[in-house]
C-alpha cells in the first residue's frame, strides 16, 4: 500500500466534501490536488473497474446518458462523470468518490466521458473495455487546432488501449471510421442507412464544410446518400476508401416530433445472431440524436446487454445537464440546449423547424476558454434558415458576453430586426422570455458552455432543479 496514494485519496475526498457544502460543485479541484500529491493516482485505483468510455465532438453527454440508462436496466453498479468534468482532473475525481480510502472500489463499472483533446492522456491511465466516439467536426480552433489534430490525438490514445477494447464508432464519419482500419481491436459501426432517406425527413440542407477530401488520398469524397455536414455513404474515386458497413443502422425515420423521434433499425452479425429489426420511440428530437441512440445501442448490444433492455434505454432516459434539459414552469417550457460549433448549432435550428409553435428563443454567447475564444464561427451557422417560416418567429433575444456580436449575426441572416434584443442581465432575459412566451409554448435558450453554467446557475435557485453534477 503506498501512503502517497491514501494521503492522496483522503485529502481529494476531503476537498470534495468541503467544495460541496459551499456549493462550489468539487469536480475538478479534487483531481488536481490527487496528481499533485500522488501522479499515479489513477492508474492505481481505476485498475480494477470494468470502463466504458465515450468521446467525440458532438453528442458525448447524451450518449452517455442513453448508455447509463442501460447500465440501470441491467442492474450493473456503476459510477458516471454526469457533471460533464471530463479532462483528466475531472474524471480522477470521480473515480476517488468511487473508492475507499485504501483505494478498493465500492461498484463494478465506470461509465467515462471524455474530452475528445484530452482523451489522449487519460488513456495513458485507464484501460477501458469499450471505446465509443460518436464524430469529429470543427469545434475550437483556438483550443483544438485544425480537424485533424484531433482525431490524430484520438487515434493515438486508441493505440495505447488493449487488443481486446471494442471500438464503436460511427461509420457515416469518414474520420471516424477510419479508427476501425488497421486495427487488431474488435470493431462495431453504426449509421443512418441510405434507406432512411426516403422523403424529406432527413433533408438538413446541411453541407459538408469539415471532411471534403479523402483522409488517405486528398481526392474528393462523393456521396451515395448525405445526411448533414460530412456524413453519409462517402466514398472516394482516388483509393476506394468508403463507409463501411454498419452492423446497427436507423432505417427510417416514422416520426419527427419536438420531443422525441420514433425510428426504424436494425441489427446485425456481429452484433445480433441473426438480422433484427426493431421500431423504437426515442426519447428525444433531431437528427443529431438519433445518432447519439444509434451508438449508445450499438455499445449496449456489443457488451451483450439485451435488445430489451437497450430499447427500453433509448425511450425513457433523462436529458443530460443542458442538453435539452426542460423546465416546466406553470404552463410554459424553458428548454436548455448547449451550442458549441456550427454543424450541431445547425442540427439545433433545424430541430427547432419542427416545432409548428411560435419561436421564442435566447441565444447565450460567451468567449472564454472553455467557449472557445474565437466567435468567427457564429457566421458559419445556418440562421438563414429561420427565414423559411418568418411568420412563426415570435421573440429572440441575443445575451451573454458577445450578446452585441450574436445579434448582429441574427440581423445579417435577414431576420426581422424588430423581434431582435439585447438582454445581458439573465434574471431579466428569463422574466422577458417567459412573458413573451404563449401559454403552452416553450422559450428556447441556446448558451454555449460557460453561459449555460451561469444561466442553469440562476435556474436551478429559481426553480429548485438538481445539482449539475447530480
Amino acid at each position: 500500500m503506498k501512503l502517497r496514494q491514501v494521503i492522496s485519496i483522503f485529502i481529494s475526498k476531503l476537498a470534495i466534501k468541503v467544495l460541496r457544502l459551499i456549493k462550489k460543485g468539487g469536480t475538478t479541484l479534487p483531481g488536481k490536488l490527487a496528481f499533485k500529491i500522488y501522479p499515479g493516482i489513477l492508474r492505481s485505483i481505476a485498475g480494477n473497474f470494468e470502463i466504458i468510455m465515450v468521446t467525440g465532438t458532438n453528442g458525448k453527454t447524451t450518449t452517455t446518458r442513453i448508455i447509463e440508462e442501460i447500465l440501470k436496466n441491467n442492474n450493473i453498479d456503476y459510477i458516471t462523470n454526469k457533471s460533464g468534468a471530463n479532462l483528466l482532473s475531472g474524471i480522477t475525481t470521480i473515480f476517488i468518490q468511487a473508492v475507499t480510502l485504501t483505494g478498493k472500489p465500492r461498484h463494478r463499472v465506470a461509465l467515462i466521458e471524455s474530452d475528445e483533446a484530452a482523451f489522449n492522456q487519460v488513456t495513458k491511465h485507464l484501460q477501458p473495455k469499450a471505446v465509443v466516439v460518436t464524430n469529429f467536426f470543427r469545434d475550437q480552433l483556438d483550443r483544438f487546432g485544425e480537424l485533424y489534430s484531433t482525431l490524430n490525438a484520438v487515434k493515438s490514445g486508441l493505440e495505447r488501449v488493449g487488443d481486446n477494447t471494442a471500438l464503436i464508432l460511427n461509420a457515416d464519419d469518414s474520420m471516424c471510421a477510419s479508427l476501425g482500419r488497421e486495427t487488431n481491436k474488435p470493431v462495431f459501426y453504426y449509421g443512418i442507412a441510405p434507406e432512411a432517406q426516403a422523403g424529406d425527413t432527413l433533408n438538413s440542407g446541411d453541407i459538408n464544410t469539415d471532411a471534403i477530401f479523402c483522409i488517405n488520398c486528398k481526392s474528393k469524397y462523393q456521396y451515395t446518400h448525405h445526411i448533414y455536414g460530412h456524413l453519409g455513404g462517402f466514398f472516394c474515386t482516388g483509393c476506394g476508401y468508403k463507409r463501411p458497413a454498419a452492423s446497427l443502422e436507423c432505417t427510417g425515420i416514422q416520426e419527427a416530433g419536438s420531443s422525441h423521434t420514433t425510428i426504424n433499425w436494425k441489427s446485425a452479425p456481429p452484433l445480433s445472431e441473426t438480422l433484427q429489426e426493431y421500431t423504437t420511440r426515442i426519447n428525444l428530437p433531431g437528427l443529431y440524436n438519433v445518432y447519439n441512440a444509434m451508438a449508445a445501442a450499438t455499445c449496449g448490444l456489443a457488451l451483450n446487454y439485451g435488445a430489451n433492455t437497450v430499447i427500453s434505454a433509448m425511450q425513457s432516459f433523462e436529458c443530460g445537464f443542458g442538453r435539452m434539459e426542460a423546465i416546466t414552469v406553470g404552463d410554459k417550457t424553458i428548454k436548455l440546449i448547449l451550442v458549441k460549433n456550427p454543424t450541431g448549432f445547425n442540427q439545433v435550428l433545424s430541430f427547432l423547424a419542427l416545432d409548428e409553435q411560435q419561436l421564442n428563443a435566447a441565444f447565450l454567447i460567451n468567449d472564454k476558454l472553455a467557449d472557445g475564444t474565437d466567435i468567427s464561427w457564429l457566421w458559419d451557422v445556418d440562421f438563414e434558415q429561420l427565414n423559411k417560416s418568418p411568420d412563426k418567429i415570435g421573440n429572440l433575444f441575443a445575451s451573454g458576453l458577445r450578446g452585441e456580436d450574436m445579434a448582429v449575426r441574427l440581423k445579417y441572416s435577414g431576420l426581422d430586426t424588430r423581434k431582435i434584443r439585447i438582454i445581458k442581465d439573465y434574471q431579466l432575459l428569463l422574466d422577458r422570455g417567459l412573458e413573451q412566451t404563449p401559454p403552452g409554448g416553450c422559450f428556447h435558450i441556446l448558451p454555449t458552455y460557460t453561459a449555460m453554467l451561469d444561466i442553469r446557475g440562476i435556474l436551478k435557485k429559481k426553480y429548485n432543479l438538481k445539482e449539475f453534477w447530480k
